[in-house]
């Protein structure tokens, strides 16, 4: 009987092991004639073959904190393909890692059902001065008072010098060194949970970032048989792909088995290609769940992708991929366009009335109807999904990020117009994400920045970002990736959640969470049962409870004053109130005033 290989990755792990008997080292390198090891400047070891492309050799009297390097073919000296830290960056050597050294006092924690999820997006480099796992951690408490339940940390993975989104990351299981390393992504999590907080973590398994990748020199891990925004696609289900997909598998494990991750963001799986019997994200999902059962959690998978496919959310046993969530954008644009009157990009798509209500109340605007962006038909019918299945957002790092100037709502648009995208997304039957400061109205920008050390790499990517954004025909200068005054200007400035107007916005989204944990007819349930409408300016969406409570949200999406249609029941929420920092208008509908009656 053929062994298990989900066991086989949990029992042999590819990188640095301490047990027993020592350390033993094992690297996927089917490219190399031969692999050495040489550990802190000792004569070179030959690794074994030890079956499928895997070369292992034990030392006995190794340490943590050993750094190692592997020498291919007698020339080149390269880290560790799944280093468990890189404190000398991505060209440096990698260091042995001893997970049993940290004491976890989470046992306590079950994490959270899929339905009761809000996420809070954050970028650790620039959510605090300090720019550290461990700088996150006083203001959890102020994240739980908010109503998250989820905090998403973007990918964490070793990138080139100390400024980067993360999704250039070079060692998927190296948590940033400049970030802390791995043991400040421990405390992080562990004090995460301690407030009753679960944290997902993005990550990146359809490229690699172009500076510190050596993953080529070991093996076929990329193809020319598809193409991505980035190059060469993964090679999941090509010659020797089996070796790929465990790479990428045993990573989805580790974060959840070694760090305690609650959940998986998987960024642009539309660029994730694979023909295999088994699809590599169902074998991912499966394989995290795996993990979290073994820790007496639920563990959740989220995808990023532009399709709109109903397949990535539904079982296996109905032709589906397995995942729990889906990013839907179509939200997010609808809301956008709606609120600012952009047309430029993908947000020609929708200039038309009905992909706002069709949105909010069915998950996806385009189910199959001709796409003007994409020169196609796109997505596919999402009415009968779940409401756990959606994630929505009217800020994300993306939509604020990928911006010339990187602008968030609350600098282009009024903040009764902000409060009346946050009532859509917070009434929607769907999963919310906030990002980061957007609760207070935060009014640094979010930019685009780099760190890499390779200046020709640097350029591209200037040019790049610049030929970008000429479909959206923004105004100004593209601020410079590489220059440190862009991160600088993208770092939140928490003492704004004091001032005026925003301390009372913060305010209105607290009070919109309780409400959706409170009432039986809000939150990601009962979609089904969700209707939206909209008469010009006037978008009306009711939310029902099987056999009881319903809530009506009336929201004026126009800058004149527009007449109540006829409701029923208590108001309990009025954009407009004094307490949120509204004009107190009295009788609705004021331009951009949400009311919500029960």
């Amino acid at each position: 009987m053929a062994a298990d290989p989900h066991q086989l990755d949990r029992m042999n792990p590819l990188g640095a092991s301490l047990h027993g008997d020592g350390t033993t080292f094992r690297v996927w390198a089917p490219k190399c004639r031969s692999v050495e090891l040489v550990v802190d400047g000792r004569p070179p070891e030959h690794l074994r073959d030890a079956g499928d492309g895997v070369r292992e050799i034990t030392l006995p009297t190794l340490l943590p904190g050993a750094r190692y390097q592997y020498r291919l073919d007698g020339q080149h000296y390269r880290p560790d393909p799944t280093s468990r830290w890189q404190p000398q960056g991505v060209h440096g050597p990698s260091v042995v890692v001893d997970p049993t050294r940290f004491a976890w006092t989470d046992q306590a924690f079950r994490g959270h059902a899929r339905p009761d999820l809000v996420f809070y997006e954050l970028h650790v480099g620039a959510y605090t001065t300090a720019g550290t796992f461990a700088a996150v951690i006083p203001h959890l408490p102020k994240l739980v008072d908010l109503g998250i339940t989820a905090v998403e940390l973007m990918p964490v993975a070793e990138f080139p010098g100390s400024r980067n989104w993360g999704y250039d990351g070079a060692h998927l299981c190296a948590p940033q060194s400049t970030y802390g390393g791995p043991q400040g992504l421990r405390r992080l999590v562990d004090a995460c949970h301690a407030q009753g907080l679960s944290v997902f973590l993005d990550v990146v398994y359809n490229h690699l970032g172009p500076e510190g990748n050596y993953l080529a020199e070991f093996g076929p891990y990329f193809t020319d048989r598809y193409k991505t925004p980035w190059g060469s696609a993964v090679n999941f289900d090509g010659p020797d792909g089996g070796g790929v997909r465990r790479h990428f598998v045993e990573n989805a494990r580790y974060w959840i088995r070694e760090f305690h991750i609650d959940g998986l963001r998987l960024d642009a799986v539309h660029s994730m290609f694979d023909t295999s019997p088994v699809h590599i994200l169902t074998e991912l999902s499966e394989a995290a769940r795996e993990e979290g059962r073994a820790l007496g959690r639920p563990v959740h998978v989220v995808a990023e992708s532009h399709d709109n496919d109903r397949r990535l959310v539904l079982p296996t046993s109905d032709d589906g991929l397995g995942l729990d969530g889906v990013w839907a954008d179509d939200f997010h644009h609808a809301v956008h366009v709606r609120l600012t009157g952009e047309r430029g990009g993908y947000y020609v798509d929708f200039a038309t009335p009905a992909a706002l209500p069709r949105a909010l109340a069915e998950g996806f605007a385009f189910q199959g109807e001709r796409s003007e962006y994409f020169g196609r038909d796109r997505g596919t019918p999402s009415a009968d999904l779940a409401a756990e299945h959606f994630v929505i957002a009217i800020q994300n790092h993306d939509q604020v990020g990928n911006r010339a100037q990187g602008d968030r709502l609350s600098t282009m648009l009024p903040l009764e117009a902000v409060k009346v995208a946050a009532a859509l997304m917070f009434a929607a039957p769907a999963l919310p994400l906030l990002f980061m400061g957007e609760e207070y109205g935060e009014t640094s920008p979010f930019q685009f920045f780099t760190s890499f050390l390779d200046p020709a790499l640097m350029e591209a990517v200037r040019r790049g970002r610049t030929a970008e954004f000429a479909r959206f025909a923004w105004q100004g200068e593209v601020p410079d990736p590489g220059a440190p005054a862009t991160f600088l200007r993208s770092r939140l400035n928490h003492a704004l959640a004091t001032a005026p107007h925003h301390r009372e916005l913060r305010e209105y989204y607290r009070r919109w969470l309780a409400l959706r944990a409170e009432h039986p007819a809000l939150g990601a349930r009962h979609k089904d049962r969700a209707r939206a409408t909209l008469e010009g300016d006037v978008l009306t969406l009711t939310r029902s409870e099987p056999g009881g409570a319903t809530i009506t949200l009336v929201a004026n999406l126009g800058k004149e004053r527009r007449p109540l249609p006829p409701t029923r029941g208590r108001l309990i929420l009025d954009s407009a109130d004094a307490r949120f920092g509204g004009p107190d208008t009295g009788t609705p509908l004021a331009p951009y005033q949400a009311v919500l009656f029960t």
